[in-house]
């Protein structure tokens, strides 16, 4: 194989991101003079529809003129509800956990095909999801509802369901976090989180919702940075780089015939320990197939260089750089094509972006999703000009590093006062609600019903001194768990509370609308919350 031909294959086994919403000149050079083959968006590329149509159609036009054979992969994490790269314009559809309250797993198929009718019509052709990680541990820092569940059998269906909507829509998917993220309490982009399971257990748990969409028919299958004694002898090995783990037990084991990513090898687990441009190899030698660099410019060229040095060494074999290359060539010629990717139709593309039927599908969802986790008699309330209401809702915080910040326009209170125009909303802060405690229970004392809203609640938190003084005063609180389902666990006090799973407008609507006795809350737990 010739070099320049080595060079043009390694590069697209690179995952790379960049910085803006228009081609800079860092990735236009990736592009050009590494060849590499997929990009990955955040956030921080993420404008109107428009813009993101704009931006993914230049990106390909480079590439073909740069002389690629095949379009990019351009790839992001949406998820749906608290990890969505695409909140501008485009349909806020529920995440996982708000699904699996459901009951339905039909609804994951649909929001699956939605969302990637979507992501197609924005030049968007690989999805990072569905989450398959089995949420069996409170203290997940990084998993908790971005997961179906805590039944095997429950992420299972729903993460088939969601991959097989995703894949009708022509979108590829990434089956993540594999062997499974769902039992961890350390957070892998901030270090490396291990799982000390024995292997039938991982069998009988972790296992099962990979095992099923491998039969299914999955396109990619997501490495996790975690570190399985059960799988792997070697000390602090995460799954990422591990041979044991890519070769023994997801292709041999499992018959994944698919092709396998790396999550971001600058996440610290990472990072700190092996480094990024050394991880990259390593996790060739263990069996990836794209390696993801998502965000330094100097350390993605300084990976393609490392990749090249270690073929040129012979620590890594050029057959093992074609085979990777062949796999995603594979990928590229089901999911990707010129005729897509250079001259979409932008007006018929922007319809199908916010479809009315897709806002249908997700308040639907999200009305079936709310779940009333407690009720003493107090609910529903009666909509009455008179009622006096404060609502107490949280500073917005983000929770994991993979999650996006939401617009805070829209709130619980905005939901509350669609019902009660009059109503008061006070904002609080965590932190600062010893030093408000006193003028947040006087204000409660002169309402007649308080709604209460938490994000995640902890062991520490200071709102559980704060829910003991004021259920002491005023029996009339209703919670609403904005995201973490496990917050009634320690908020049981309260006569009555609610679950909505994420803190997104749809979300806080429906629970509004149980609250006042315009729906009903349909949902059932998916976690068991003790």
């Amino acid at each position: 194989m010739s070099n320049k031909k080595l060079a043009r294959k390694i590069g697209q086994l690179l995952v790379v991101g960049f910085n803006g919403k228009a081609i800079t000149p860092e990735i236009k050079e990736l592009i050009h003079g590494y060849h590499v083959g997929s990009i990955i968006l955040f956030s921080r590329n993420i404008g109107e529809p428009e813009e993101v149509l704009q931006l993914t159609s230049s990106l390909q036009k480079e590439a073909k003129a740069a002389g690629y054979e095949k379009p990019l992969f351009i790839c992001l994490d949406q998820e749906n509800g608290v990890v969505s790269r695409m909140n501008q314009g485009m349909t806020t559809f529920p995440g996982a956990m708000a699904l699996g309250a459901t009951e339905e797993p039909q609804h994951a198929y649909k929001v699956g095909l939605a969302t990637g009718r979507e992501l197609k019509a924005l030049g968007i052709n690989w999805n990072l999801a569905p989450v398959l990680d089995v949420n069996n541990n409170p203290e997940n820092p990084v998993i908790g509802v971005r997961s179906f569940g805590e039944n095997p059998q429950k992420v299972a269906a729903f993460g088939k369901a969601m991959m097989k909507g995703l894949q009708d829509a022509g979108v590829m998917t990434s089956l993540k976090h594999f062997p499974g993220h769902g039992d961890t309490s350390v957070d892998s982009h901030l270090d490396l989180p291990v799982i000390s399971h024995e292997m039938e257990r991982l069998e009988k748990v972790e296992l099962v919702p990979f095992q099923a969409c491998i039969q299914g028919g999955a396109d990619t299958v997501m490495a996790a940075h975690v570190y399985f004694p059960a799988i792997e002898p070697k000390a602090n090995t995460p799954a990422t780089l591990s041979k044991q783990v890519y070769v023994k037990l997801l292709r041999e084991k499992l018959g994944f015939q698919g092709a396998i990513t790396t999550d971001c090898m600058e996440m610290k687990a990472i990072s700190n320990s092996v480094g990024t441009e050394q991880g990259a190899v390593k996790a060739l030698q263990a069996g990836t197939n794209f390696v993801m660099v998502s965000h330094t410019h100097p350390v993605q060229k300084g990976t393609i260089q490392a990749i090249t040095n270690a073929v040129e060494n012979g620590e890594l074999h050029a057959s093992t750089i074609e085979a990777s290359f062949q796999r995603i060539q594979r990928l590229k010629e089901k999911y990707t094509s010129w005729k897509d990717t250079l001259s979409p139709d932008k007006e018929e593309a922007l319809q199908i972006v916010g479809l009315k039927e897709h806002h249908q599908l997700a308040r639907k969802v999200y009305r079936e999703s709310a779940t009333t986790v407690h009720n003493n008699q107090l609910l529903p309330l009666k909509v009455d000009k008179q009622l006096q209401i404060l609502v107490l809702e949280p500073a917005h915080s983000i929770m994991a590093q993979v999650e996006d910040k939401m617009s805070q326009q829209k709130s619980l209170g905005s939901a509350v006062r669609e019902y009660i125009p009059h109503a008061a909303v006070e904002v609080y802060e965590e932190n600062k609600l010893e030093h408000e405690l006193e003028k947040l229970v006087h204000a409660a004392k002169k309402v007649d019903y308080l709604i209460l809203g938490t994000m995640t609640v902890t062991e520490k938190s200071p709102v559980i001194a704060f829910v003991n003084r004021l259920v002491k005063d005023n029996s009339n609180i209703i919670g609403v768990g904005m995201r973490n389902p496990y917050d009634f666990h320690y908020l049981h006090k309260l006569p009555a509370f609610i679950n909505t799973y994420e803190p997104g407008y749809p979300a806080l609507q429906a629970a509004a609308g149980v609250i006042f006795g315009r729906e009903e809350a349909r949902g059932t737990l998916p976690v068991n919350i003790g």
